[in-house]
């Protein structure tokens, strides 16, 4: 049997759905999910294999207008992908028009030279009318090999479009063994499930301005717990004040939320120790920017 392979990246504005996608396809979470914008930093490797092949997915940042250095990083992060990829998944959500930054994208693609499968996600959302008035807009703005209308929430049609992407596959090797399902380190997940929550508790500014930092992560011989030890930085007094909450109460809701999901990725009991530090403007700091694991060097 011939054994084929490939990679295909996740294109699209910020919050049309790309990370919940890849989590169905891997049938478990590996790339964090909230309905604030930007909430993907980073490129994230789903590796999905079977007996005849092996797909890596890269989720990439929502591309946006960049209004800081880690904004240019993502935006930049995002794009590197078109030279290492060869199919792009180019995501719409179905219920919002064509806009500004779909078509930025487009032109992006237009000069790419690989293949590229419209996605119209959240097809639940709309009437087939509209979805088809959508589908026909689109298809004037460039020649895309395939559309293919899904819902990621609920996995309508996920299963063609993964049909048409392994109809993409060519001959090639296994890149990754069959147990792995992503190229980030523990460490990377651990930090990501900690933003995660507050980006689903905290609102405004706070979720932007945070970046999460794992310190250490050991097993505790004596309590036979994984002691992990990590920092939010923030940008504000007044963010830390948020986040850590009156007596303390917002922080211990989220080391709750974010233990309890990643006891469910360890396999383990988990002690998790959060600290809130102010590093003011880090986000238009390169050095920071580096420490906090947004490196501009990756592309």
């Amino acid at each position: 049997m011939t054994f084929k392979s490939g990679f295909v990246a996740i294109l699209g504005r910020p919050n049309v759905g790309k990370s919940t996608f890849l989590n169905y396809v891997m049938g478990q979470k590996i790339a964090i999910m909230s309905d604030k914008a930007q909430t993907t930093r980073n490129k994230i490797m789903g590796i999905y294999t079977t007996e005849a092949e092996q797909i890596v997915f890269i989720d990439t940042p929502g591309i946006h207008k960049p209004k800081t250095a880690l904004g240019d990083y993502m935006v930049e992060s995002a794009y590197s992908t078109l030279r290492e990829v060869d199919t792009v998944l180019f995501m719409v959500p179905a219920d919002e028009k064509r806009g500004k930054g779909d078509d930025m994208i487009i032109e992006r693609l237009k000069s790419a030279k690989i293949p590229v499968i419209l996605v119209v996600n959240k097809i639940d959302k709309v009437h087939p009318d509209q979805l088809l008035e959508q589908i026909d807009d689109f298809r004037g703005q460039m020649d895309f090999k395939e559309i293919v209308p899904i819902s990621a929430t609920q996995g309508n049609n996920v299963n063609r479009l993964m049909e048409l992407i392994k109809e993409n596959l060519e001959e090639g090797f296994q890149y990754f063994p069959d147990d792995q399902i992503t190229d980030h380190p523990e460490r990377f997940l651990v930090s990501e499930m900690i933003r995660e929550k507050i980006l689903k508790l905290t609102e405004q500014e706070v979720p932007h301005s945070v970046a999460v930092v794992v310190e250490s992560m050991k097993r505790d011989e004596e309590s036979d717990k994984v002691h992990i030890r990590a920092t939010i930085m923030v940008e504000r007094d007044s963010q830390k004040g948020i986040i850590i909450g009156k007596q303390g109460a917002m922080l211990k809701k989220i080391g709750k939320m974010a233990r309890r999901d990643i006891e469910i990725m360890l396999g383990d009991k988990v002690y998790l120790e959060t600290w809130v530090k102010v590093k003011k403007k880090w986000r238009d700091k390169k050095l920071d920017l580096a420490d906090f694991g947004y490196n501009p060097k990756e592309y």
